[in-house]
């Protein structure tokens, strides 16, 4: 069965990476701000770096270089997601990545982490062509692995409207990584499964041997 993954947030722990790289380089008394001014990830990369430059007196494009090398730099392998995929594959599922950024950056991580060696492909936005939520980008994941959406299938991952509504809209089931947030009330669509992380997640979606 089709398993489409997000990246960020869901397979790799990337605010702690962000902001392990924010106290690292500016201390511990910037990460609040720092954290602040990244938006949990979604602001431009270019946008980022020309504030942090601007607060710090620094070259923009200098800190645009070494905040995407930072971000992978403080990545590592994750035993518990690595066993999860590994359990999740045996179990008839084929795992996909499907993500949103740059071929460059996602690629790095998912080399860093060695998620690569562990999932079947991945589909990144900017080689795509298209983003998530639009269903285009979870048609093209399905192909990437000889799939069809009408299939069936799952799609899991942290952001409300780019991966549960992406993956609802395409017609999948969806889990929800919900880092314990409490699911929106004004959201008309529901996640088919809640779970606090994507092991939690996973393993809701594996049936017990």
């Amino acid at each position: 069965m089709l398993l489409l993954l997000d990246l960020d947030n869901t397979l790799i722990d990337r605010a702690g990476a962000y902001a392990a790289w924010a106290r690292g380089r500016f201390g511990a008394g910037e990460v609040a701000w720092l954290v602040t001014e990244d938006r949990d990830g979604y602001r431009r990369r270019e946008e980022l770096a020309r504030v942090i430059a601007e607060r710090y007196g620094l070259d923009a494009g200098e800190t645009l270089v070494e905040l995407r090398a930072g971000m992978v730099e403080q990545l590592a392998p994750d035993p518990r997601v690595d066993a999860a995929l590994r359990e999740a594959t045996a179990a008839g599922f084929v795992p996909v990545v499907v993500t949103n950024g740059t071929v460059a950056q996602q690629g790095a991580k998912l080399r860093r982490t060695g998620l690569d060696r562990l999932v079947r492909g991945w589909v990144i936005s900017e080689g795509a062509g298209v983003r998530k939520p639009d269903r285009r980008i979870f048609e093209i994941a399905a192909a990437a692995v000889g799939a069809d959406l009408p299939e069936g299938g799952w799609m899991v991952g942290d952001n409300i409207a780019y991966d549960v509504g992406g993956g609802f809209g395409a017609g999948l089931r969806t889990a929800w990584v919900s880092g314990g947030r409490v699911w929106p009330d004004d959201v008309p669509y529901r996640p088919t499964v809640t779970a606090v992380d994507c092991v939690a997640a996973l393993e809701a979606l594996t049936p017990p041997t």
